[in-house]
């Protein structure tokens, strides 16, 4: 969900070491741009970034950038970081982008990227902006472009018509396949190992929600 516009986000996300600029420029050559040549996870869509800042702290032995159209929902991610800086806590193998993953494919290079998260994204439910959803062919044709053959993409989601589409969408594929799934994260004992929740993920699970999770690769 978009945030209000904050007055002064912009500028914030300009000057931040938290955050990249002229991705473009790193095409290729995403592994030389952090200290440690690990594995790349991306999260598109990450909100405000509770997400994949636990995961980089969980693991950090992979990289990871957080993706996200507007500059004052990455706002609230930056000052989550330079909290935790106050704290003594320095997150090497996480940066932030703010950039349309409509175009994902023109700053990734084949073979890239080895996982892709997928967070509660917006579900777009009229059916003529079916292209728009995250899980539409439409963006899991330009994940194949960016993601290693081996690679992964985890989704979750409380909407369980986007949860179908998404099911569909992959079993109608020719490129990816079903690696699991379930309607009840929370109650799935195998699916939820590790598992580390989202805000929206809190939030919805709190009112009794169940969350929906698939995992797809490569056929």
């Amino acid at each position: 969900m978009r945030l209000r516009n904050i007055p002064g986000a912009d500028e914030v996300i300009a000057n931040s070491s938290h955050c990249i600029h002229e991705p473009e420029k790193l095409l290729g050559k995403w592994h030389d741009y952090f200290p440690k040549k690990q594995d790349l996870h991306i999260e598109i869509g990450m909100g405000k970034g509770q997400f994949i800042i636990n995961m980089a702290i969980a693991h950090p032995e992979i990289n990871y950038i957080g993706i996200e159209r507007y500059t004052s929902v990455i706002l609230r991610a930056v000052q989550k970081l330079e909290s935790l800086e106050n704290d003594g806590i320095h997150l090497d193998n996480l940066k932030f982008l703010c950039f349309d993953a409509k175009n994902i494919d023109t700053i990734f290079a084949p073979d890239e990227v080895d996982k892709i998260y997928l967070n509660f994204s917006d579900p777009w439910p009229k059916d003529r902006h079916a292209k728009r959803r995250l899980t539409s062919r439409e963006f899991l044709a330009r994940y194949d472009k960016i993601l290693k053959n081996d690679g992964f993409i985890e989704f979750k989601t409380d909407n369980v018509d986007l949860f179908n589409f998404s099911l569909d969408e992959i079993n109608d594929s020719n490129i990816w396949k079903l690696d699991a799934h379930t309607f009840d994260l929370h109650h799935d004992a195998a699916m939820n190992v590790g598992n580390i929740m989202t805000e929206y993920e809190e939030k919805f699970s709190s009112q009794g929600n169940p969350i929906c999770k698939l995992i797809c690769s490569r056929i």
